[in-house]
């Protein structure tokens, strides 16, 4: 029988050098080649890493912000000053002090003009009475020195004060004070305006000033001071000629000569 050769199903994995032309060629076995990895196939064509900026945040998105919790600070600081307020109005009821012109009384009242001047002058005392009320249960008011100014059509006719007090709960003060001016310089139209009113009614219209600072009291807690104005209008007062005509205020508006009370809060830059 003969004997059949079947070829391996295992390939060679080392093949015989080929020949051409008889030479044997030993460059299969001198340089080997290796199929190239996956960094060799990939490495050339994957592009360098390179890091990303951060994105930068907008100005106005940032001023936006700001200006959004500014304004959120400022309603918070306004909701709590209306609440404290309106638990102080109701714990206290706080009410104004009132003023009002008791008596007025001009004692002297002269325009002269010196010797070796060309200008006239004014020496005036007038005699002031102011009563002042606190309506309040549980405020207390503690005044500094009260500064008073009289004024008749714009011309200052006298100046004057009061000794600062301590005015207590529903309580009426009496205040006293001479008013006066010596030797004030008087220009052409004071001179006129005052004679005017001096030949015509024989009495002044005045508008009286008050101005000083206050502080409030309640329990053991004091007030920052607040500025404080008075103003008295529609009052006349007759200018006495001699001893037997006796000076007489009266009020032009009618009734009481009561004043305008006006308090002042400095915040900052602002006055209220």
């Amino acid at each position: 029988m003969t004997e059949r050769v079947y070829p391996s199903a295992k390939p060679n994995i080392n093949p015989p050098p080929q020949t051409l032309n008889g030479t044997t060629n030993n460059t299969a076995t001198t340089n080997p080649s290796f199929p190239a990895t996956k960094a060799q196939l990939y490495g050339a064509s994957r592009p360098q890493y390179r890091p990303q900026p951060k994105p930068r945040r907008s100005r106005r998105g940032c001023c936006c912000c700001v200006f959004l919790w500014l304004i959120l600070l400022i309603i918070a600081l306004v909701l709590l000053l209306a609440i404290a307020g309106a638990v102080f109005w109701v714990l206290y009821h706080p009410q104004r002090p009132s003023f009002s012109i008791q008596t007025l009384r001009i004692t002297q009242f002269n325009i002269t003009t010196p010797k070796g001047s060309t200008s006239p002058t004014l020496n005036s005392k007038l005699d002031l009475s102011v009563t002042t009320r606190n309506p309040n249960k549980k405020l207390l008011f503690i005044y500094n020195p009260i500064t008073v100014s009289m004024f008749s059509n714009g011309v200052d006719v006298g100046d004057g004060s009061f000794v600062g007090f301590v005015h207590g709960t529903k309580n009426t003060t009496s205040l006293k004070a001479l008013v006066s001016s010596t030797g004030k310089d008087l220009d052409s139209d004071a001179v006129k305006s005052l004679n005017t009113d001096l030949k015509k009614k024989n009495a002044l219209p005045l508008v009286i000033k008050l101005e000083t600072k206050v502080k409030v009291k309640f329990g053991s807690f004091k007030t920052e001071k607040v500025r404080i104005k008075v103003v008295c209008q529609g009052i006349e007062v007759s200018v006495p000629k001699g001893k037997s005509s006796p000076s007489v205020m009266k009020s032009t508006a009618g009734g009481d000569s009561k004043c305008k009370v006006k308090l002042q809060f400095k915040i900052w830059r602002w006055t209220f």
